[in-house]
């Protein structure tokens, strides 16, 4: 079964004619929506498209969460050859407008009233005619979304079939806009080509089941990563649940009880830590501590896919490690990681409770997947073999260089950058690495975030933060030292262990100032600081540290909607703490 384009995951979707092709929730329960229906609504919402004048190569923007009305938007708007372009529903109003004016939007779907206020402040500076929400809200300008997926066909029509099968590989899928950590974003231009050959292969080493297999899409679709998990579920007939709301995974997790589990490294990171905050004091903490030894013994043998048979083992996991699978509903074979590094210790730890997962790499300009651990091949550290249809060099500085059909044809409106992102034919990831003798690749960092001492040595800032972050009393940490004479770390503390910490060790405070200033605390995290420097080179040694109090968040601009660290903007807000760092001065905390 092979597919060209997006237009041939659609109909192979169609043509299975399963009772459940995704599930969505209303008024309290589940709800499956077969291929029958789905045909209908994507069709009569395509329709409506080309009733207002949407052609081929015309532009579409979805602002919207995870809910089957952005995939029936985005397969309607593909099926007619227009492009479709992702939003981030939590961008700020001047985002939107300069995206949107930036694709040259003509039609709008978007999903909420507040969605829906945000347009209306910019709606004048942008080319969008239409405008469709997805909610039942009163605005006579918006279209009701429910208006436009109500006139579909009773069977299948040929017409339009033929039509939709007539798009080649070559157009223009969809144009997504990468999360820009250090400036302006850019529009990957992604062709139905691009993403189909990445969609057929990239499950090619994990056995399902058509029919018996359940994901949940809560990673937001606007990112390629959530988007090509997507779309292969469907190709490979695996239920998907729709879940718009993060804040209510844990609770979907046991309604739904999904076999495969695609996360990105912050939620497995929000897993572990609720693990540890459960388990953080009394006769509990005692009981994770002792598990997790015996889980460290243990851990070689879940790395090879098989069930350790050791007796402290299994009353580990009956104490503990079987909890944190029930926490995810019981039933995951598959655990996925994408859409940033996962950090060798917080794989180790997942191992450590009897949980192996399979991490991968790609970028959006990739489709996205170049490398993905399987479950026959694994290996720790690494992200995995090359896809079967992926060639890799790495170049002289370390870079890692990709050739493949999944490699886009270039930015939106950007010639000069498309031209600087290509070497001859391969694309320049922007990322260091290496493959190993056994063809794994490894990630090292991005190359714009290697960090450059003012003595000429390169420290990779990722390994380092995920180990500072491995420890359960740090929740966020940034590597400094870019042409400073020594590497140093903002660390934000994970405030709830510590002010538990704090409260059994008798240290007063009033507040998170007073608590981060305390001399107590401060020791505290020099040793923890001490320990990641123990399995540091020399120059990567980190000197000093800040303790700040602020969260990393995606509203005061820390994080990018993909969760990475922004990190010019964390340190221009602590700019002069940092300077007075550097100046030898005493302070290693940032008042609010």
């Amino acid at each position: 079964m092979g597919i060209r384009t997006l237009v041939d995951v659609f109909f192979t979707v169609v043509d299975r004619n399963s009772d459940c092709a995704f599930m969505h929730k209303q008024s309290g329960s589940w709800i499956s929506v077969g291929s029958g229906q789905l045909y209908r609504e994507v069709v009569s919402t395509a329709r409506t498209l080309q009733s207002w004048g949407v052609q081929k190569g015309d532009r579409a923007a979805i602002l919207s969460e995870n809910r089957p009305e952005w995939a029936i938007a985005d397969f309607a708007t593909m099926l007619i050859g227009a492009v479709t372009v992702p939003i981030y529903p939590t961008l700020t109003a001047e985002q939107i407008a300069w995206l949107l004016t930036d694709a040259g939007v003509k039609v709008l779907f978007l999903s909420t009233i507040e969605q829906l206020k945000k347009f209306r402040e910019i709606e004048s500076r942008t080319p969008v005619q239409k405008v469709v929400i997805m909610d039942d809200v009163p605005d006579s300008s918006a279209v009701p979304m429910r208006s436009i997926t109500q006139s579909g066909p009773p069977d299948r029509d040929i017409s339009f079939d033929t039509a939709a099968r007539a798009i080649s590989p070559d157009e223009i899928a969809t144009i997504i806009y990468t999360s820009g950590t250090t400036g302006q974003q850019k529009g990957a231009i992604l062709t139905h080509g691009n993403l189909a050959a990445n969609i057929s292969v990239s499950m090619d080493g994990y056995p399902v089941e058509i029919g018996d297999e359940s994901y949940i899409s809560f990673l937001p679709l606007s990112h390629v990563t959530a988007r090509h998990v997507d779309y292969a579920m469907y190709y490979r007939g695996i239920k998907i649940a729709y879940q718009p709301d993060i804040n209510k995974l844990l609770d979907t997790l046991q309604e739904i009880r999904p076999t495969i589990f695609v996360g990105i490294p912050r939620v497995y990171e929000k897993v572990r830590l609720n693990v540890q905050h459960k388990t953080a004091t009394g006769l509990k903490n005692k009981i994770y501590r002792w598990a997790m030894k015996v889980g460290h013994a243990n851990r070689e043998t879940i790395l090879k896919d098989e069930r350790p048979q050791s007796t402290s083992w299994a009353i580990a996991n009956k104490l503990l490690f079987s909890k944190v699978r029930v926490a995810v509903g019981g039933r995951v074979k598959y655990f996925i990681s994408g859409g940033a590094p996962l950090g060798r210790e917080l794989a180790e730890w997942y191992a450590d409770i009897g949980i192996r997962i399979h991490e991968g790499y790609g970028l959006t300009e990739t489709s996205p997947v170049i490398a993905l651990n399987t479950p026959k091949h694994h290996r720790i550290g690494t992200v995995g073999r090359l896809l079967s249809n992926v060639e890799v060099r790495i170049a002289d500085d370390g870079e890692i260089l990709v050739r493949a059909p999944s490699v886009f044809k270039g930015y939106w409106n950007h010639p000069e950058e498309t031209a600087k992102a290509f070497e001859g034919e391969w694309f320049r990831t922007g990322d260091i690495g290496n493959l190993d003798s056994d063809g794994y690749l490894s990630i090292t960092d991005r190359k714009k975030d290697l960090i450059k001492t003012s003595g000429g040595k390169f420290i990779a800032p990722q390994p380092i933060e995920s180990a500072l972050k491995n420890h359960e009393l740090i929740s966020e940490a940034a590597v400094l030292g870019d042409r400073r004479k020594f590497a140093a770390a903002l660390i934000r503390p994970d405030f709830d262990l510590l002010q538990a910490w704090a409260q059994e060790n008798g240290v007063e405070f009033q507040n998170r100032d007073e608590l981060i200033q305390n001399p107590k605390v401060i020791t505290l995290y020099e040793n923890l600081l001490n320990d990641v420097n123990s399995r540091l080179a020399q120059f990567e040694k980190m000197k000093k540290f800040i303790l700040i109090p602020d969260d990393f968040t995606i509203a005061n601009g820390f994080l990018t909607p993909t969760m990475k660290l922004r990190r010019r903007a964390i340190e221009e807000r602590y700019k002069r703490e940092i300077e007075n760092l550097y100046a030898e001065m005493p302070p290693v905390h940032a008042n609010a």
